[in-house]
């Protein structure tokens, strides 16, 4: 068997094996969710009950997958699995603990600037110490540890901005890690297949369900899987292909908090009918919907309880 076809089936091993764990996890939450249904049971833009089971499920089950993934380095699995289990346990502590009144980077930083520490704030530093964690595993030169540490962190971050649709932040990391798998000239190819293999097959997985509206990702599975893959650039792209990778991470994190990826994404024909791929159409809204935060607040607004919010806002979470 040539390199290239060992490599191309160890990633398929692993991704079914994700995508097994996936399933069989969410199974599991759904019928027992830890602390009762009401806890992860969260109302979304239709003014239907959604739960975010789906979070957990895919969260772990991407980390333990990665974790025994065959071909890759020890470094590389543990940073992946340490990506993966970190940033969605702190997801998962915003999705349960927070109140969603502070949002956004500015929403944290203004709050921390007047002494009240928030559950995003802590989420915040937390997925940053779990970028550093996981950059420090792969080891390299301290330039290299700091630009991996980024790309994790940035990677968790940026993906929960698009968990504002059904579908929308799994279609953005399956699109993701299909371009790493590509990569530009000096990726090694075989080792990016295996590495977005685990976080892969977890979120294709659970899709259905989630473009079903049956549930939704929340700040713990976005936030797992935009970190595991932004550790999985970390291990297999060259120096000048992470600089730059990171450089559109931050301008895109940047961008949201003064732009609205849903308006920009409506207002293009081609994102607009990827967005749509799977969906239910917005003439199936229900009776009695609710409205919705601003979209910069991300997943993390969507995974609160609803509130009557006003009406300006209609737009932004699944």
């Amino acid at each position: 068997m040539t390199k290239p076809a060992a490599s191309a089936l160890a990633g398929l091993g692993t991704a079914a094996l994700a995508a097994a764990a996936a399933r069989g996890g969410y199974a599991v939450l759904s019928r027992r969710p830890p602390g009762g249904r009401g806890t992860w049971a969260r109302t979304n833009h239709r003014g239907e009950r959604v739960t975010l089971v789906e979070g957990p499920a895919v969260a772990a089950a991407a980390a333990a997958a990665a974790a025994v993934a065959p071909g890759l380095p020890r470094r590389a699995r543990a940073a992946l699995a340490v990506a993966g289990t970190a940033a969605g346990a702190f997801g998962c502590y915003d999705d349960l603990a927070g109140r969603g009144d502070r949002r956004g980077f500015r929403g944290h930083l203004g709050a921390l600037a007047v002494g009240e520490v928030t559950t995003g704030a802590v989420k915040l530093a937390g997925i940053g110490g779990a970028g550093l964690c996981a950059a420090a595993l792969l080891g390299g030169a301290p330039a290299d540890v700091m630009i991996n540490a980024g790309l994790t962190a940035g990677g968790a971050n940026l993906l929960n901005l698009f968990d504002l649709r059904p579908g929308r932040a799994i279609k953005v990391a399956l699109a993701s890690g299909a371009l790493l798998a590509a990569g530009p000239p000096g990726t090694a190819r075989g080792a990016a297949c295996r590495a977005v293999a685990a976080p892969a097959g977890a979120a294709l997985a659970l899709l259905p369900d989630d473009l079903a509206e049956r549930a939704m990702l929340g700040d713990t599975g976005a936030n797992a899987l935009g970190a595991m893959l932004g550790a999985a650039a970390a291990a297999s792209l060259a120096r000048p292909a992470r600089i730059a990778l990171l450089a559109g991470i931050a301008a895109l994190t940047a961008a949201s908090e003064v732009v609205s990826f849903t308006k920009v994404i409506e207002r293009t024909p081609p994102l607009r009918w990827l967005d749509m791929l799977g969906r239910r159409p917005a003439a199936q809204s229900g009776t009695g919907a609710r409205t919705a935060p601003p979209e910069n607040q991300g997943s993390e607004a969507a995974a609160r309880p609803a509130l009557e919010i006003p009406e300006q806002a209609t737009a932004d979470i699944p």
